[in-house]
């Protein structure tokens, strides 16, 4: 890897609150059991009309018959229905309501990640045209657009700072983690509401599959005869604030990169990978042998998985404790980022490291960092790995509150 100058030390950031949702339940409660349990959220695919794609998918349940409040009608879409329930779990609101009562509504931001956006609206609008038409019920401005999200949880929240929409796919919303750190430390705000949110749609399930990405069963990362992703939606947030209010754990640092090597491959030796690692360590002024847990992009296809795990063997003691949860959750695309920071978060809290979910025949490119099985062990410091299509990468490490 061409040496570059490292990056100066973050300003740590408290994380005062955090959640997520996805196929394995609502709220924190239900990702820590299904982590103790090994419980897998994947189930065959039943989503959207028939016939149907051959394969697994982690489906949020409920959510068809959880419509938006009357008051929020104009923003009707699934994803903003997973957004909505994502953000009342664990009391993050009410953390929230706090934060604006603190430091005033135009002090807290609202920085969001999503690939698809409500798409699955569009989808439907586009498909009921008449004569060139949409339906007027159907062609509704504030959810065709891809800064929806953003304009939706900051009109629930109260929050008005700045509000910024990122679209980097499966780096989306650990690069929001970034993008807080730079603002508050730019002092353009006090306090920052991060996540993302990314639900199921057509376009997600028949892109995917047109790529050729897709596993006909439960991914497997990691695993010498992995098949390909299996596709998931998710939805989570963060609160970061420059004090602590009982946090949950500390944003240390971050690093991204941009390879640019090809539209939909990672670098084959894997360098926008180690970039971003590399410069997450600066930032937070750790060794590599600091980190405890590294919690993996590891999304089961061929190329993405040996590349990664020759990059984390180049660069961690074979002590790292390092795994993929998409066996758990899916890949949650836009939403991963935060969904799999809060998991790696509980790993911080718990000292329970997750495993790698429905693998058992490790790649020849794994080193002795990659597990397939859970451990029980206290560690001080995390790292959560997000990368895109096109190279685009984002690591982030998180310390004990």
């Amino acid at each position: 890897m061409q040496s570059i100058p490292p990056p100066p030390r973050s300003i740590p950031l408290a994380i005062n609150a955090h959640t997520a949702t996805t196929a394995l339940g609502a709220g924190l409660h239900a990702h820590r059991q299904a982590i103790r349990d090994r419980r897998s959220g994947l189930r065959r695919n039943d989503f959207g009309d028939v016939p149907r794609l051959d394969c697994w998918i982690g489906r949020v349940e409920g959510l068809e018959q959880a419509p938006l409040p009357p008051e929020l009608a104009e923003w009707e879409s699934r994803n903003h229905r997973l957004a909505w329930h994502a953000l009342h779990q664990d009391g993050f609101l009410d953390e929230v309501r706090g934060a604006v009562a603190r430091h005033g509504a135009t002090r807290v931001a609202v920085l969001v990640g999503t690939s698809t956006s409500s798409i699955g609206e569009t989808e439907a609008a586009y498909a009921q045209q008449r004569d060139g038409r949409i339906p007027d019920a159907l062609a509704r401005v504030l959810v065709h657009t891809p800064h929806a999200l953003g304009d939706f949880v900051a009109e629930v929240s109260g929050a008005r700072g700045p509000c910024l929409t990122v679209a980097t796919a499966c780096s989306s919303s650990a690069k929001v983690f970034a993008l807080a750190s730079r603002m508050l430390q730019a002092g353009l705000a006090d306090a920052a509401i991060v996540g993302g949110v990314d639900t199921l749609c057509g376009s997600v399930l028949y892109g995917f599959n047109a790529l050729q990405l897709v596993s006909p069963e439960p991914c497997r990362p990691f695993d010498a005869n992995r098949r390909g992703l299996s596709l998931g939606e998710g939805g989570g947030f963060a609160l970061l604030e420059r004090e602590p209010r009982d946090a949950r754990g500390w944003l240390a640092g971050y690093g991204e990169s941009s390879d640019a090597h090809h539209m939909s491959a990672p670098h084959p030796q894997g360098l926008g990978a180690q970039r971003a690692m590399a410069g997450a360590l600066a930032r937070a002024g750790l060794p590599a042998d600091a980190i405890g847990y590294l919690s993996l992009h590891g999304t089961a296809t061929p190329a993405n998985d040996s590349v990664e795990a020759r990059a984390v063997a180049a660069m961690f003691p074979p002590t790292l404790h390092a795994s993929s949860t998409k066996g758990w959750t899916g890949h949650t695309l836009g939403a991963a980022g935060i969904v799999e920071s809060v998991l790696a978060l509980l790993a911080l809290e718990d000292g329970r490291l997750p495993g790698t979910l429905n693998s058992s025949d490790p790649d020849p490119a794994c080193g002795p960092q990659i597990r397939f099985a859970n451990e029980e062990r206290r560690i001080e410091h995390t790292m959560n790995n997000a990368f895109g299509f096109g190279g685009n990468n984002c690591s982030l490490v998180f310390s004990r509150a």
